[in-house]
């Protein structure tokens, strides 16, 4: 996997060369490239490499990614090239990065965030509301089709698989009548055009880490740590981070129709969360406002709520 990286001391303020693991995807090698450039202008004499790689995610597309098991299959292979030494660090969109991350792994950046919402992809219609009964819309997640049957339960919500461009390819051949995307992934591809509606959160509650993305490494690099630190924002992770800590508590590793997401409003974070059915027939809803300072402890607390409001009984009946 090429020759092993340099893993300087952690006395060495600037970097002579990183090398980042990305898949192979259109939109995740945006990402890395990114991510890159920030690093060049950082360290102009720093040699910023990209290990291209293809997951297990992206070459099983014939079953739902709930079915093969979940988006840690995006990560896998990334991680075991940090391990190896073929690359410093990683780049992921963070709804992907896995609840459960194993203790050798960290988090060490999460940048600022796109646009985090779900948008409608559809050549004939504006709006949901637009669609007749039996229209049929594409979506890969199983937290997109459960608030889809609750909110309009005569549309016909099929599997989508596949990265970006193969999903609209597939809306263009007239396969689906509208399609459900996250909203950044368009618009860093520069497909916001494509985008016929945003999805408020009130309709769509997006996945924890939508449109951010997130750094990560060896959890014993603590120089690849220094070096990546400016990157970090520090809003955007207390967000995310209170995100992921909801759907660690409800749902661990297991994919589950669940939905968290926080803003910061007047200095502090306003988190909110959904678990439901994947039929939409049951759904729990809560939300808190908190401070920042410790965002896994308000995710803690929602999580608490939403089991009140039935997320036990819903996670049960799912088999969690």
């Amino acid at each position: 996997m090429g020759p092993p990286v340099n893993t300087a001391s952690t006395s060495t303020a600037h970097p002579q060369r990183i090398v980042i693991a990305t898949r192979e995807s259109r939109l995740a090698l945006w990402q890395a490239e990114h991510v890159r450039s920030l690093l060049q202008k950082l360290y102009p004499a720093c040699k910023v490499e990209l290990l291209g790689m293809t997951t297990r995610g992206d070459q099983i597309l014939a079953r739902p990614l709930s079915k093969v098991g979940g988006k840690g299959l995006f990560v896998k292979e990334l991680e075991a090239a940090l391990l190896d030494g073929s690359a410093d660090l990683a780049v992921h969109s963070m709804k992907d990065v896995p609840m459960q991350m194993e203790p050798e792994f960290s988090l060490v950046a999460i940048g600022p965030r796109e646009l985090p919402l779900d948008a409608l992809v559809s050549s004939k219609y504006a709006s949901l509301a637009d669609m007749p009964p039996g229209a049929v819309v594409g979506t890969s997640s199983l937290r997109r089709e459960a608030q889809l049957h609750a909110r309009y339960p005569y549309l016909a919500v099929t599997p989508l698989r596949g990265n970006l461009d193969t999903r609209l390819r597939k809306l263009d051949e007239g396969q689906f009548d509208a399609i459900i995307l996250a909203a950044a992934g368009l618009k860093r591809l520069g497909l916001g055009e494509r985008i016929r509606a945003v999805l408020p959160a009130e309709d769509s509650l997006p996945a924890a880490g939508q449109g951010a993305l997130g750094i990560e490494a060896l959890a014993s690099r603590a120089d690849v740590a220094n070096w990546v630190a400016p990157l970090n924002d520090p809003a955007t992770a207390a967000c995310v981070r209170a995100e992921r800590a909801v759907s660690r508590a409800l749902a661990g590793s297991c994919e589950v129709p669940l939905g968290a997401y926080a803003e910061v409003r007047a200095g502090s974070l306003w988190l909110r969360g959904f678990v439901a059915s994947p039929d939409g027939s049951r759904m729990a809803h809560a939300e808190l406002t908190g401070g920042s300072a410790d965002p896994e402890a308000l995710g803690l607390q929602l999580a608490t709520e939403l089991r009140k409001q039935g997320a036990a009984e819903i996670l049960a009946a799912l088999g969690s």
